[in-house]
């Protein structure tokens, strides 16, 4: 009996000095004992989850228009409630939705994902080493990386790139507000600040060489201002396209489009005429489709003229600009070959007295002519 008396005091007295020794001085109370594991050592060899704050964007903000297709962007760094090294991540599109699809353009970047850029003293920069799409509106924004914790987006930041025309194989692109064109002017003329380049005559156009003949599935397209009734000759182009650089009168690959004037069969049409190989090829609107194409338009107004071709040729042309409603659209089929290595803004046919020329008065911005259709945001910066 007194040995097992003995050996319980003794289990007793074991497992009291457990106890004192897991749960230190005070075993006596509960909440100094442990219910779970610690939290994990943080960078720095603080413990707790990471918090980090938003970057604030600070250049460029506000929509501004930039001189450069590599822009610099900066953010304000962002907080963290412990200790170690940051990394940015910037992102660039031309969507207000940062989506990062290819850019419909071959020579261009519309958007941008970058990485791992490390923090700054107080401010964090990301240069560009590719080129932008010119004369295009931007979004960018930007986040921090700790460990394996990322802060929320900033806020987006807008600006403009460079207004500038560029000239390609199978792509040209003019913006004509800027006092300066990338093709060659002849004739009166006048540059509108912020608006384009005003033709002043018939004799008067913008000649175009193309980097890459241009056959089906291209398009021409591109806004004008400074169209009304009654314009002094018959048939006065818009723009025109040519398989060579002489007279579009005489030629089996070109195309024209008209606001046609006085005595234009009739008057105040909307009309064009494309060439598929042969005299015997031709799309162009027959009288009663000429009649139904009658329209007044408005000289203070922009419309957006596209022409399209393949298989045959297909004019549209857009009251208020690239997204604007449309006061016109037909397509002609024809079988043959369409084919455009030079092209104009109006026509030259009043430099050779061969048919009328150029719509006097009219005022081109936001030109692009190409093998494929216009990308959907190039031209934005205009806005």
């Amino acid at each position: 009996m007194t040995t097992m008396r003995q050996s319980r005091s003794l289990f007793t007295a074991v497992l009291l000095a457990t106890l004192a020794a897991a749960c230190g001085s005070d075993a006596g109370d509960p909440r100094q004992v442990p219910v779970g594991p610690t939290a994990p050592s943080g960078p720095g060899g603080s413990t707790g989850p990471i918090i980090l704050s938003t970057p604030a964007p600070v250049s460029p903000v506000n929509g501004e228009q930039l001189s450069t297709l590599r822009p610099t962007l900066t953010v304000q760094n962002a907080t963290s409630n412990q200790t170690g090294s940051r990394t940015y991540e910037f992102q660039i599109s031309d969507r207000t939705d940062f989506s990062l699809g290819a850019s419909l353009t071959a020579s261009f970047l519309v958007a941008v994902n970058q990485t791992g850029v490390p923090e700054g003293d107080g401010r964090t920069s990301f240069t560009l080493s590719q080129d932008l799409q010119p004369t295009t509106r931007m979004y960018w924004r930007a986040r921090v990386a700790q460990g394996s914790s990322t802060s929320s987006w900033s806020d987006a930041g807008v600006f403009r790139t460079k207004l500038v025309g560029y000239s390609r194989p199978g792509e040209l692109y003019d913006p004509l507000i800027h006092s300066e064109s990338i093709g060659r002017v002849e004739g009166a003329h006048t540059w509108i600040p912020g608006r384009g380049l005003r033709l002043d005559t018939e004799g008067s156009f913008v000649r175009y060489q193309l980097g890459e003949t241009i056959t089906s599935g291209g398009e021409f397209s591109v806004e004008v201002e400074g169209l009304h009734p009654n314009g002094p000759n018959h048939k006065l182009k818009i723009f025109s396209m040519n398989d060579r650089e002489d007279d579009i009168s005489f030629s089996d690959m070109g195309m024209s489009t008209m606001y046609r004037g006085v005595n234009g069969n009739p008057p105040n049409c909307i009309a064009f005429k494309a060439v598929f190989g042969s005299q015997n090829r031709i799309a162009e609107p027959d009288r009663s489709q000429r009649n139904a194409a009658v329209r007044t338009l408005d000289p203070s107004r922009t419309y957006f003229w596209k022409a399209t071709w393949g298989s045959g040729f297909h004019l549209v042309v857009l009251d208020g600009g690239v997204n604007g409603n449309p006061i016109y659209d037909l397509a002609i089929s024809e079988g043959g070959t369409l084919r455009g290595s030079y092209a104009w803004l109006g026509s030259t046919q009043a430099q050779f007295r061969t048919d009328a020329g150029t719509f006097p008065g009219a005022t081109y911005r936001n030109l692009w002519i190409g093998n494929k259709p216009r990308p959907a945001t190039l031209g934005t910066a205009l806005d």
